[in-house]
């Protein structure tokens, strides 16, 4: 009998979430088409504990917005990590603006602090950084430095809802902090965003281009009229009224992910490879196991999707080096060139079985051992 399928990622769906969507499919709209979103909003800033928060269609829709909002133009620089998904980069080419990109530290796979001071110039506006598989970076270097440069720093914690750096939610620290709720996320709306800060100016400029350029605080504002073009990456009230229910239910659904990881680290961390590191003053909250296998393993990781697949498991790759991408110029970022073949990313939806996990990590320790 074959093995059911074990996916990487799917979302976690309870009665709850189906009243709330429901509720909006029947009764949201008019008057109250924006009643989730609001709602939505308030919850999610008060459990990243950050002043204002403002819904998206997408997490690259809310990086577009933050640089918008923080005033990055076309010609400036804005330093980014080597490894990440091609999303945190994307904003900075539809602005017009020059992505640096800067190597990660071996052991958090996150930005090095040391190497992106190092990397700015006197055309350098904005740092992206990213916490990468859950994984925090040093916010506290990071911060200083940008301070000492008087540069403004976005938070990529699309992959990090959760995790925490001195008991400070991932997302919080800096100027502006994004998510993202695709399907694969901790918490899902389907597609969408979230766009969080402290800072009221910030907000409200991005309100106002996620509004088509609209400000209701124009003097001249009349409806249907604005005084310079914007954007639309609005989330539905369809989708919020989904996230509503996932925020609710965050706590749950990110211990289910650290519980998943344990059983992971349990039957994996004596064999050749690194996972996900929880520094001391850090939370992750794990949204993909993540292996580095060592150096020493000769691992032909192609080969290794093509087995986990007979087994009908799911298994995925480390995120590729950007400078590495065709559209780019490739980078001597050494650290990041010579870990991404050796990476893998398991399953760990929320109804993963601890048999599954044994499984699939017997099955990876015969791939790495051949037998």
């Amino acid at each position: 009998m074959k093995q059911k399928k074990i996916p990487i990622n799917k979302p976690s769906i309870t009665e709850l979430e189906r009243t709330y969507v429901n509720d909006a499919v029947a009764n949201g709209w008019g008057e109250k088409c924006y009643n989730y979103i609001n709602l939505f909003e308030n919850k999610f800033a008060q459990y990243q504990n950050s002043k204002y928060a403002l819904a998206t269609s997408s997490c690259t829709g809310a990086i577009h917005l933050a640089l918008m909002a923080l005033g990055v133009n076309a010609g400036d620089e804005v330093i980014v990590p080597e490894i990440t998904w091609i999303a945190s980069v994307e904003p900075v080419l539809y602005i017009g603006a020059k992505p640096v990109f800067v190597d990660v530290l071996r052991d958090s796979w996150c930005i090095d602090p040391k190497k992106m001071e190092a990397a700015i110039t006197h055309k350098t506006k904005a740092i992206i950084v990213v916490h990468v598989y859950g994984n925090m970076c040093n916010m506290d270097e990071i911060m200083s430095i940008a301070k000492k440069h008087n540069l403004l720093v976005v938070e990529d914690a699309a992959e990090a809802l959760g995790s925490e750096y001195n008991g400070k939610k991932a997302g919080s620290i800096a100027d502006v902090g994004v998510f993202s709720f695709h399907g694969t996320k901790t918490m899902t709306t389907g597609e969408g965003g979230m766009l969080v800060t402290n800072n009221e100016s910030v907000c409200e400029k991005a309100k106002i281009l996620n509004d088509h350029g609209r400000n209701p605080k124009d003097p001249e504002n009349k409806m249907f009229w604005m005084r310079d073009y914007g954007y639309k990456y609005k989330m539905s009230n369809l989708q919020a009224a989904l996230g509503v229910a996932q925020i609710e239910r965050i706590n749950e659904l990110i211990n289910k992910k650290r519980l998943i990881f344990k059983w992971y680290w349990d039957e994996l961390h004596n064999l050749p490879c690194k996972l996900n590191p929880e520094h001391e003053n850090t939370k992750n909250s794990y949204w993909l196991p993540t292996l580095i296998v060592d150096e020493s393993i000769q691992f032909d990781r192609e080969n290794f999707f093509k087995f986990m697949s007979e087994h009908n498991i799911d298994s995925r790759p480390f995120f590729y080096p950007l400078s590495s991408l065709p559209m780019f110029k490739n980078e001597n970022n050494k650290i990041a060139y010579n870990i991404y073949k050796k990476g893998i990313n398991l399953p760990s939806y929320h109804d993963l079985t601890l048999e599954e996990v044994k499984l699939v990590c017997s099955l990876f320790n015969n791939y790495i051992n051949k037998k």
